[in-house]
């Protein structure tokens, strides 16, 4: 038999032999005060911090950026300082362990590596629940501040920095998420550059000093006593969670993010949807009219009880084209909304055979529709 397992193979032994694990001396321990080796003892968790210089901070975080990214950058310009100035239990843990979130995590795009950076080093020296305040408090002044900040734009111009490859006033805009593909994106559409530019690559070494910044400015005044969160959840995520949060409605959604950087803005059609007269007897969705169109048909559809509304348009393919209704409640009646013939990026289709499709509970309908030219 080969020494090595399949996949397939692994997963299925997985769940034959996890029964059998017993947690013993000498084992990997589930505490994080101890260390896996019997009878040895590790510093407790949380590490103990000291207040840090915020401004070494951001240009070590900037510089750090250039040798191995932006998570790595964002921690280690943290973890360094906090050697220097404490040692150990600091001098035990390599930066290097935070390789893995450069570009959002492995270059997925997903968390922005120095706000996951960042609050690994916070994680490591504030217990769980003051952690979770001051995380939450780096991610919400993330999404609403300018990068780069005024104070790295004018680092990087006067190059105070260690590691200067770039000495210009970079574009600034506020990116709403702290996802690493939305901030990243937005901000290369704002400065009308290539995510491949050195300048995006300097706009997040700033950035990733200024995050670095602020995660030792928080950490300091909470060592002083001083911290108060500033964040406030804007009113469109306040009101998407009325309806989509855990005492809404649909209940459906578990984010403290601004969601329309990714997803859109699925009410977008909402002003578009009008009650017609008349009482619903059952589901249905009608034909729409004038069918062919050019450039605009309506869509009617009804319903005889409450019901959450999802209603697209695929073409011949069966490709998403536009979302016109995405999971909205709507009372029992009967409605018509209009498609003015545009995808969902906004761009006017081509003429040909489209398909409208509406699902309402266990209801599923669909409608052929021709766009003339």
């Amino acid at each position: 038999m080969s020494d090595q397992f399949t996949r397939k193979e692994f997963l299925r032994q997985s769940g034959k032999y996890a029964a059998g694990i017993a947690i013993g001396a000498g084992s990997i321990s589930l505490l994080t005060n101890t260390r896996g080796t019997a009878g040895t003892s590790a510093t407790a968790w949380p590490w103990p911090y000291q207040k840090l210089d915020v401004e070494a901070v951001r240009i070590l975080g900037h510089d750090a950026y250039y040798v191995k990214g932006c998570c790595y950058g964002a921690f280690h310009a943290l973890m360094e300082s906090l050697r220097n100035l404490v040692g150990d239990p600091f001098t035990s843990l390599p930066s290097e362990v935070m390789l893995y979130g450069s570009g959002g995590g492995a270059g997925w795009g997903l968390t922005c590596g120095a706000a996951n950076g960042s609050a690994a080093l916070i994680s490591l020296v504030r217990d769980q629940a003051k952690a979770s305040t001051l995380i939450g408090e780096l991610f919400g002044w993330y999404t609403q501040t300018e990068f780069p900040t005024d104070m790295s734009n004018q680092l990087g111009v006067e190059q105070k920095y260690v590691t200067n490859k770039y000495t210009q006033t970079l574009a600034q805009n506020v990116a709403g998420s702290v996802l690493c593909h939305v901030s990243v994106t937005d901000w290369c559409v704002a400065a009308n550059v290539k995510a491949s530019d050195a300048a995006r690559k300097e706009r997040c070494a700033r950035l990733t000093g200024d995050v670095a910044a602020y995660a030792a400015q928080i950490l300091n005044d909470d060592t002083d006593g001083t911290f108060t969160p500033l964040y406030v959840k804007p009113t469109s995520i306040n009101e998407c969670n009325a309806c989509h949060g855990s005492t809404g409605v649909m209940n459906n959604v578990a984010s403290s993010m601004e969601c329309k950087q990714c997803h859109g803005d699925p009410h977008a059609a909402s002003g578009l949807v009008a009650p017609v007269a008349g009482t619903a007897t059952a589901y249905a969705l009608y034909d729409n009219y004038p069918n062919p169109f050019n450039p605009t048909t309506n869509i009617g559809f009804s319903l005889p009880h409450q019901a959450s509304v999802s209603l697209n348009v695929y073409d011949v393919h069966g490709r998403l084209v536009r979302t016109l209704v995405s999971g909205e409640q709507y009372a029992p009646g009967k409605y018509s909304l209009r498609w003015d013939g545009t995808s969902n990026g906004g761009q006017r289709v081509a003429s040909g055979v489209y398909f409208a499709r509406m699902q309402a509970g266990t209801y599923v309908a669909t409608k052929k529709m021709v766009l003339e030219k």
